[in-house]
C-alpha cells in the first residue's frame, strides 16, 4: 500500500512539474504544497488532501515557477546561518545591531525568503512594496535586497525611537501609528508577542 501511495504521488509531482512549465506563460493562480517527505509541488488548483500543507499562493508572473518541487532546500531554507554573511555585510554597512536583524528575520519568516503574508509583506524581512520601494527596491523575494530594505526600515525606526529597540520593533510591527497613538508598545497581543519573541531570538543570536 504504501509503495502504491508512493508511486501515486510521484505521478502527480511529475504530472505538476509538467504543469508548471505551461502555466508560466499565464497569469493564473499557482499554490505551492509541501508533502509529508518533505517535498514540494506547484499546482494550478487547491489540493484537498490533509496530508498536504499550502505554504505558499502566488500566480506565474511572481516567479513562483522556480519552486520546483523536490527537497531541495535552496529556496526553503530552514538553517538559520543561511543568510549571516548578507545580514552581517548590511547590519555593519548602517550600524544596526546584527543580532537584531537575524532575530526579526527569525520571527518574520523563519529564514523563508519567498514567505508572503495575506497583507502582501514579501520575503526575509516582510516588507511591503511601498516600504521597500522607499529604499529604491523592487525584488523583495532577493534576499540582499530584501534585508537591505528591512535594515535601512529598522534604522530609521531606531533614530525616530532614539534608539529604543523595543518601540522600534513594535512600531516595525504594527506600524509608526499605532506606536504614537499608544505613546508605546501598542497593547496588541500580536504586537506584544512579537516584541517578546524578537528580543528572545535577539539573545540567543548574540551569544552564539
Amino acid at each position: 500500500m504504501l509503495r502504491n501511495h508512493l508511486k501515486k504521488r510521484l505521478g502527480i509531482l511529475l504530472a505538476v512539474i509538467s504543469l508548471s512549465g505551461v502555466c508560466g506563460a499565464a497569469n493564473a493562480s499557482l499554490y505551492v504544497y509541501q508533502l509529508p517527505n518533505g517535498s514540494r509541488i506547484i499546482t494550478d488548483h487547491l489540493v484537498n488532501n490533509k496530508y498536504y500543507k499550502l505554504v505558499r499562493t502566488g500566480d506565474a508572473n511572481s516567479r513562483i515557477g522556480i519552486l520546483v518541487a523536490g527537497s531541495n532546500r535552496q529556496f526553503f531554507r530552514s538553517n538559520t546561518s543561511a543568510y549571516d554573511k548578507i545580514i552581517s555585510k548590511t547590519a555593519n554597512q548602517h550600524r544596526v545591531d546584527r543580532a537584531l536583524v537575524k532575530a526579526i528575520i527569525h520571527a518574520e519568516s523563519a529564514f523563508n525568503p519567498y514567505a508572503t503574508s495575506s497583507k502582501g509583506a514579501r520575503g526575509l524581512m516582510q516588507l511591503l512594496p511601498s516600504t521597500a520601494a522607499m529604499y529604491g527596491v523592487s525584488n523583495l523575494y532577493n534576499p540582499a535586497q530584501n534585508i537591505k530594505a528591512g535594515v535601512q526600515h529598522l534604522k530609521y525606526l531606531l533614530r525616530k525611537y532614539r534608539n529604543n529597540s523595543r518601540l522600534a520593533v513594535a512600531a516595525y510591527n504594527a506600524g509608526e501609528t499605532a506606536v504614537k497613538r499608544y505613546s508605546g508598545i501598542p497593547p496588541y497581543k500580536e504586537t506584544r508577542t512579537y516584541v517578546t519573541r524578537v528580543f528572545r531570538y535577539k539573545q540567543h543570536y548574540r551569544e552564539l
